[in-house]
């Protein structure tokens, strides 16, 4: 446990850190000292609305006329949005959504999802955003958990729909076209133009929101955020260079916390956001070619997608506006930090983080270059450090530990009673992972995907990385499965490039002439893919549980 003498030091860091971050967000135009009164407006409606309500009223008042965003079906101010939510948000209290009723969203990324957002926040309502992966059973439970009342969905999701009490009511955010509604079905067109735009008061308090976890091993579980504090942005700004009154893509989902993190940092910088329903990796440079994109935000997977493109495509795209790469939500291989700096320039940032703590930190390109793969270093107002398994600090270098997080921002815990681990104030991220000589993070593993075989400790990432370095390899993973001799022993699953060879005898004596013996895997299987949620994040469970037929 820290003692007194550390507790007080600590406590003159972080006030140190709250004012250097409060300089980064002066700095980066987050916050102008000749415009307190708008400051002020801010963090009032911030209480009271929620970050996404917020955010979209703040860029109204500096912005009213720029795009808030661009997507298949043309563009929205952020006047608009701010009209158009607001018109929304009476049409659901209409239905009777009251204050702190909890509005499920099931929404891919498009202009229906941030009016949803912004109306639930007017309104007062909790907004839990639902993962657009969820099968049938999965959404019925973590409907029913989390108490909703209400869902707001695209219209390509209505068979999910029939897993909840029909009188649960529901309004269709995006229709496709020749889709076959259902009678009597709303669309949040329906209601924005029956309702009047004239600004509501606002509610006595935020009704917070529910960001779900990736569930890779199990149930999603769900992450409540009531109000955001100013530090959160300075977090994400501090290093990362975002562009004022510019253009962002955003290809990772919205309704996990990188996307909805970015989101709303883009729109306190007045930025017009480019999204996209379903990622493409030509279409994107497409889009930031016609667009003057400066920013794109993405998961490693798509990054990956992109690079494999063959050269002569990249080569068709103006991409000259293109000045920061940011990619989160899974591990970023060393491989794909190399190639991606070769495809498109010193331009790539990976953020490590997590929903429950948020920003951890971040690696700039420098970073990668000095060391490919590193998660980097923690911003301003963010601290992060390694535990033994008995608790102990890790202080070495090259020493690998447990991930802890401080970062002001609070976990109150998971919507079903349980919490992370925290000791002396740092929150587990439950990953694993080392300090090199550098100071910059390397994240071996989750904590739980370690394989113990034959007594000797494997993280499969480092296997996974060493196979991703072979020019025949698209993609790969490596898990445990029960051994009778060993416990377990060591899977390979590898998507070969195409045309590329199968041999697993060659993939095996790879690693056995990289790596030492007990980090062989006893198997190779080849799959077409790898089975991966929408935020990249690989779902090992279905490769633990693959059958060989």
């Amino acid at each position: 446990m820290a003692s007194v003498l550390e507790q007080v030091q600590r406590t003159a860091i972080q006030a140190v850190e709250t004012i250097r971050g409060l300089n980064v967000l002066r700095e980066r135009g987050f916050i102008d000292p000749r415009n307190l009164q708008e400051l002020l407006r801010s963090a009032k409606e911030g209480a009271a609305l929620g970050s996404q309500a917020m955010a979209v009223r703040h860029a109204t008042r500096m912005w009213p006329d720029r795009p808030a965003v661009i997507d298949e079906r043309g563009s929205m101010t952020y006047r608009e949005l701010d009209q158009q939510s607001t018109a929304l948000a009476r049409g659901l209290k209409g239905m009777g959504i009251a204050p702190g009723t909890v509005i499920a969203i099931l929404a891919r990324d498009h202009h229906g999802l941030l009016l949803a957002m912004a109306a639930a926040g007017k309104a007062g309502a909790r907004l839990a955003l639902m993962n657009t992966g969820f099968a049938k059973p999965q959404f019925a439970q973590v409907c029913e958990r989390e108490n909703v009342k209400a869902v707001l969905h695209d219209s390509e999701f209505l068979g999910l729909l029939d897993a909840l009490p029909p009188d649960l009511p529901r309004v269709l955010t995006w229709v496709d076209e020749g889709a076959e509604l259902p009678p009597g079905a709303t669309t949040i067109e329906q209601l924005i133009a029956a309702n009047s735009s004239t600004e509501l008061p606002l509610p006595d308090s935020a009704g917070g929101m529910v960001i779900l976890t990736s569930g890779t091993t199990g149930l999603p579980k769900g992450a409540a955020r009531g109000k955001t504090s100013p530090l959160a942005t300075v977090q994400v700004v501090d290093r990362i260079p975002f562009p004022r009154q510019g253009t962002m893509m955003i290809t990772s989902p919205i309704f996990h916390s990188t996307g909805q993190a970015m989101w709303l940092v883009g729109a306190g910088g007045g930025n017009t956001v480019v999204t996209t329903r379903r990622f493409d990796a030509e279409d994107t440079l497409r889009k930031i070619a016609e667009h003057g994109v400066q920013m794109l935000v993405a998961v490693p997977t798509m990054l990956h997608r992109m690079v494999e493109l063959d050269p002569a495509i990249r080569q068709r795209y103006d991409l000259s506006s293109l000045r920061t790469i940011l990619v989160a939500g899974s591990a970023l291989s060393p491989e794909l930090a190399v190639r991606a700096a070769q495809a498109f320039g010193p331009v790539l940032h990976n953020l490590y983080g997590s929903t429950e703590c948020a920003v951890a930190t971040v690696a700039t390109p420098q970073d990668l270059a000095l060391a490919p793969g590193t998660a980097g270093r923690a911003p301003v107002t963010c601290e992060v450090v390694l535990f033994d398994d008995q608790g102990r600090r890790i202080r070495e270098r090259h020493v690998t530990g447990r991930i802890f997080v401080r970062n002001g921002l609070p976990f109150d815990g998971y919507t079903d009673g349980r919490n992370k681990q925290f000791i002396d104030g740092y929150m587990s991220s439950g990953d694993v992972g080392h300090f090199d000589e550098h100071g910059l993070l390397f994240v071996d593993g989750r904590d739980d995907d370690m394989i113990v075989s034959g007594g000797e400790n494997v993280f499969p990432l480092e296997v996974e990385n060493l196979l991703l370095e072979r020019p025949d390899v698209f993609d790969a993973a490596v898990v445990g499965v029960d051994d009778v001799e060993f416990g377990k022993r060591l899977r390979a699953f590898v998507v070969p490039e195409p045309g590329a060879a199968r041999d697993a005898e060659e993939i095996k004596a790879y690693v056995k002439a990289n790596l030492a013996r007990y980090k062989v895997p006893r198997e190779v299987i080849f799959l077409e893919e790898l089975p991966r949620n929408a935020t990249g994040k690989l779902l090992r469970r279905e490769l633990v549980e693959y059958r060989i037929e």
